[in-house]
């Protein structure tokens, strides 16, 4: 009989939209201009330990269109989820946290993006596929190559 203190546990409690917020400052004299808008947009992930076992991951996206440098719409949303994750061992946590959980949320996330930009009277904006995990790599290389510059303890 297996124990079940050893056993390794991953599931989803909750996925919830966390955050949203759409601005559109400049309206209604940027409505009229015809010049191309320029798209900008940023990716943001966060993980927070809830509880014992628990925790909260958040994706949030940072869409900024302009038009002539003046802002025409932003859109600013975080989608999160509360995962259940337990007797996993540390360096794998990491991974769970920062790949497996933003795969799962990142759907939920481009919809919503692509749904308020329709709702706001624009055509919709579609964020990209991302590969978490060559995020994932690079951040580590990228910390490994900061921390391999520090003299040896």
């Amino acid at each position: 009989m297996a124990d079940d203190n050893s056993t390794p546990v991953f599931q989803i409690q909750r996925m919830y939209l966390k955050d949203l917020s759409l601005e559109q400052p400049n309206a209604p004299q940027i409505l009229l201009e015809q010049a191309q808008p320029q798209v900008d947009i940023k990716l943001a992930l966060s993980a927070e330990p809830v509880a014992e076992g628990l925790f909260e991951v958040s994706v949030t996206a940072t869409v900024t269109t302009t038009v002539q440098d003046k802002t025409l719409f932003l859109i600013e949303a975080k989608q999160a989820g509360i995962f259940e994750i337990r007797n996993v061992p540390q360096d794998q946590l990491e991974g769970i946290l920062a790949i497996v959980c933003p795969q799962m949320i990142y759907p939920y996330l481009r919809a919503i993006v692509s749904d308020v930009c329709t709702r706001a009277g624009f055509p919709p904006v579609m964020l990209t596929e991302v590969n978490f995990q060559a995020m994932f790599e690079a951040q580590q290389a990228q910390a490994m190559g900061a921390s391999g510059e520090s003299a040896p303890n």
